[in-house]
């Protein structure tokens, strides 16, 4: 019996009003980046404020309660308001960039005019910026939602994620280690998918540091790419701000939103011609084929279960087309840049305090020798974490000590950053490479010490993520496997100054034929973070 014509219109007009098979789409917050939210939001099958509820969901789920994993300092509480309020000019107005309604984890040295500004430490809890600091009200603008300000070590000093202000932030992959630091809160909550970005700063390595330990993406820039303005201070010679993120191209979003010459810091004028406001048309699946890259192996032997992570790792490169110059090693003054350079510029610490301190508002201390003082004097707890003992005998040493125009200071300043700089441009011109690779961290995280607060001098693992600082150079982070104990292992992509499209082009290529990075066991999936459409 043939069908009729009514029955053959009707299966027709069913078959155009739902998505085959095919069309159908799967939205997984554990997997989703900014593409894949966009699509969702652009189909209407999520909203701004549904993803915003669903990244507080997992933070009321995990951070205080489950594995306790303590990155939080701060929630928004607009957070929701303003992911309303991007639903509706999605609505009216279309899409304002690609960071339109993406949440985004702020370490709590960025100045938010909304939420206070600690640097970690109980002496400025109460400490709220007058203004955003340029590269977060750049994110704002560009449509971004800050979600928390979220912990980091006190006055980014102790790299393992411990606080006056909060306590300690555990690694998300294995709550017993830290999650290194400082900005040790924003890697473990990206791991955690408490948000899809998150913003670090970079002293000596306290972007790369915690995107290793964590898994996930980091970029420390070239110094001057990004403003410094509204960025607490560590030794500004060195610092950084820089984003992190659960995928290459969502941290390549968010950098080409924070570039730009910056007025207040003189820095980012030698950036001028030289940046990007999008840098995704240099994120090429083939990327490393033909690159030459210089293998580095200081520090090799330290941790077996890296070293052969690190040896896959260059297989994998290979395979994609990597021409691959192995067993260099930096010269001996790189190596020793700690001590011959970054030791003697900590004298400018005391006058980039200062400096900060007096943007903020009365009745908050003005110099580091008050903040010494006023950090002492918790000497047990008193509703607070007890600081780490070493941060505030710093400060007090640093308000003592001679100013920056002293000679081991200016010698450091203008000969020794130009030599390390040149010892490193010299290895990979005579090897002709346009890229260094080395593992981020040459051991795993270390077990956290229950009596933390009260280790005076605490040995790190030996690492090579200084040498960017001192040559202002650009570094790149990207997972490239687990150990045997499923702790992630990065590797870093080394260049030039502004070699950021270049450099972020190979770590592209590397994870896409790779995808290593992995999610903790500790923070699995909630209700409701899956669905098709």
């Amino acid at each position: 019996m043939k069908p009729s014509l009514n029955t053959m219109l009707f299966a027709a007009a069913l078959a155009l009003s739902f998505p085959t098979l095919a069309d159908a789409k799967t939205f997984d917050l554990q997997n989703a980046g900014i593409q894949e939210i966009q699509d969702a939001v652009g189909a209407g099958a999520l909203s701004y404020e549904k993803l915003t509820q669903l990244y507080l969901a997992r933070i009321a789920a995990y951070d205080k309660q489950g594995p306790s994993l303590n990155t939080v300092i701060t929630l928004n509480k607009a957070a929701l308001d303003t992911a309303r309020a991007l639903d509706k000019e999605r609505k009216t107005k279309g899409l304002r960039s690609p960071l339109m309604g993406i949440p985004i984890l702020a370490k709590d040295n960025y100045d938010t005019a909304d939420m206070p500004t600690s640097g970690g430490s109980f002496v400025l809890a109460n400490s709220l910026p007058y203004q955003d600091a340029p590269s977060i009200r750049q994110l704002r603008e560009a449509g971004a939602i800050i979600l928390a300000k979220v912990n980091m070590d006190e006055f980014a000093h102790g790299g393992i994620g411990y606080s006056s202000r909060l306590g300690q932030t555990l690694n998300a992959h294995d709550p017993r280690r830290h999650p290194a630091g400082s900005s040790g809160a924003t890697g473990s909550g990206l791991a955690a998918w408490f948000a899809p970005l998150g913003l670090g700063s970079d002293t000596g390595g306290s972007i790369r540091g915690p995107s290793s330990a964590n898994g996930v993406v980091g970029i420390k820039p070239t110094n001057g790419l990004i403003s410094r303005t509204g960025i607490m201070p560590c030794v500004l010679s060195f610092d950084t701000g820089g984003p992190m993120a659960r995928t290459v191209y969502d941290a390549t979003v968010a950098l080409g939103a924070m570039t730009g010459v910056d007025p207040q810091d003189p820095l980012t004028s030698t950036s001028a011609g030289l940046y990007y406001k999008d840098y995704t048309p240099f994120l090429k699946k083939d990327a490393l084929k033909g690159a030459r890259l210089g293998v580095i192996r200081d520090f090799q032997g330290t941790d077996p279960e890296v070293d052969r992570v690190f040896d896959a790792a260059l297989l994998e490169l290979k395979a994609q087309g990597a021409v691959l110059v192995d067993g260099l090693k930096y010269p001996a003054i790189a190596i020793n840049n700690r001590s011959d350079v970054m030791d003697p510029m900590r004298a400018e610490v005391k006058d980039n305090y200062v400096a900060y301190l007096g943007t903020l508002r009365p009745g908050l201390p003005k110099t580091v020798t008050e903040m010494a003082e006023l950090g002492m004097k918790l000497t047990a707890p008193q509703g607070e974490f007890r600081p780490h003992p070493s941060v505030f005998t710093r400060f007090k040493a640093l308000g003592e000590r001679e100013p920056i125009t002293n000679l081991s200071y200016t010698s450091a300043k203008q000969y020794g950053m130009k030599a390390v700089q040149g010892a490193v441009l010299g290895l990979m011109e005579a090897h002709q490479v346009q890229a260094l690779v080395y593992p981020t961290r040459s051991r795993q995280p270390e077990i956290i010490d229950p009596n933390v607060a009260n280790v005076v001098d605490r040995k790190g693992a030996p690492s090579l993520t200084s040498i960017a600082n001192v040559t202002q150079f650009p570094d790149v982070i990207v997972p490239a496997g687990i150990t045997n104990e499923k702790m992630p292992v990065t590797i870093s992509f080394l260049g030039p100054a502004y070699s950021e499209p270049r450099l972020l082009g190979y770590a592209y290529s590397y994870e896409q034929a790779t995808h290593h990075r992995v999610s903790p066991a500790t923070t699995p999936p909630l209700p409701g973070e899956r669905f098709d459409y």
